[in-house]
């Protein structure tokens, strides 16, 4: 019984460990196109129509370059 209470209280306790840290986003945006590839203009405003996510910016880590050989 005391196994099965320490399991649950780790794997608890690691989930709010993780989950503390909010991510940076961007919102990158792409205009739709037709069948074509034409760009799709709305004809209201007369601009092209686009369509925007959220996207994570991941940090990239620094390395050293591996040798040529």
């Amino acid at each position: 019984m005391k196994h099965l209470l320490l399991a649950l209280s780790l794997a608890l306790s690691s989930q709010f460990v993780i989950a503390d840290e909010p991510r940076e986003t961007r919102k990158v945006c792409v205009d739709v196109k037709d069948k074509e590839g034409k760009p799709v203009k709305d004809s209201k405003t007369g601009k092209v129509k686009q369509n925007c996510k959220e996207v994570r910016i991941h940090k990239k880590l620094e390395g050293t370059q591996v040798p040529k050989k």
